[in-house]
């Protein structure tokens, strides 16, 4: 299972406007030129972000984005989701009845595990969270 590039580039977003103060707004040339995300790429996900309610963006010489709530209020999975829809590792997970096997099948039960257990952590994951782990890791040169 792979996130799409989109739902990656819209954490990324996310992750640069939680490094901002409060009140502060990013003009979306500086988050894509820090984040390295594709302009054009950028200006859909953050439609998509405001749609969901995660961020407020202005027009005009003093506009910009910013986050709609505190960074403790908005959950990895809240921006997964807003991009790609809910999680599912398989068809099965959502749809039993595309398995030849039904109810039957001896791996839709793992894949069902599978799936809650990641949904749960992304839900319990916040921005704050997050970020607190970032500062506190270390990167290590290969």
């Amino acid at each position: 299972m792979q996130i799409t590039r989109q739902a990656d580039y819209a954490l990324r977003a996310i992750y640069h406007l939680t490094k901002l103060e409060p009140t502060q707004r990013a003009a979306t040339s500086q988050i894509a030129q820090e984040q390295r995300i594709p302009p054009s790429f950028l200006a859909k996900i953050i439609s998509q972000l405001s749609i969901a309610g995660l961020i407020h963006t202005s027009r005009g010489a003093r506009g910009g984005v910013m986050l709609a709530r505190k960074p403790e209020e908005i959950t990895i999975l809240e921006v997964v989701e807003a991009i790609d829809g809910p999680i599912a590792l398989n068809e099965c997970t959502t749809a039993p009845e595309s398995c030849p096997f039904g109810g039957n099948c001896p791996l839709r039960r793992l894949w069902c595990g599978t799936q809650a257990e990641l949904v749960e952590k992304l839900r319990n994951t916040t921005f704050a969270q997050f970020m607190a782990e970032a500062a506190n890791s270390t990167v290590i040169a290969a």
